[in-house]
C-alpha cells in the first residue's frame, strides 16, 4: 500500500471518529433524527476505511464495502457484539448503509482525484 493510500484512508476513519465524537452539536443544531442516526452514518463511514487499511488497498471497493457492511450491520444484530449497549432501531441497518456508501463514494472521487494530481505533477 503506498504512503498516500494510507495516509487518505487514516484521514477518512478520523473524519468517521470525529464525527461520531460531535453527534450530539450536530443532534442540537439538526434535530434527534441527527442524534439517532449520525452516529451510525459515520461508524460504519469509518469502518469502510479501516477495511480499506486492513486488506492494504488490495481489494476492490465492492468488496471492502461488503466487508464494511457486514460488520456494521452485525453490530447491529448482536447488540453491539456484546460487548457495548446498543439501541435497536431498524433504521440503524440502513443508517449504516448510507454510510458505508458514502464512505465508497469519497474513496473513488478522492482516488480520481489524487491520480489527477498525480498525473499533473510528473
Amino acid at each position: 500500500m503506498s504512503s498516500s493510500c494510507r495516509a487518505r484512508n487514516t484521514f477518512f476513519v478520523l473524519i468517521g471518529v470525529a464525527g461520531l465524537l460531535l453527534k450530539s452539536w450536530f443532534s442540537d443544531s439538526l434535530s434527534d433524527f441527527a442524534f439517532s442516526y449520525f452516529g451510525n452514518l459515520s461508524v460504519s463511514f469509518a469502518v469502510y476505511y479501516i477495511v480499506r487499511l486492513a486488506v492494504l488497498c488490495k481489494l476492490n471497493r465492492a468488496f471492502c464495502a461488503i466487508i464494511a457492511l457486514l460488520i456494521a450491520e452485525l453490530f447491529e444484530a448482536t447488540n453491539g457484539f456484546g460487548v457495548m449497549t446498543n439501541v435497536y432501531d431498524h433504521l440503524d441497518y440502513v443508517a449504516n448503509a448510507l454510510g458505508v456508501a458514502l464512505g465508497v463514494a469519497v474513496d473513488a472521487v478522492s482516488s480520481h482525484l489524487l491520480r489527477v494530481e498525480t498525473e499533473r505533477s510528473e
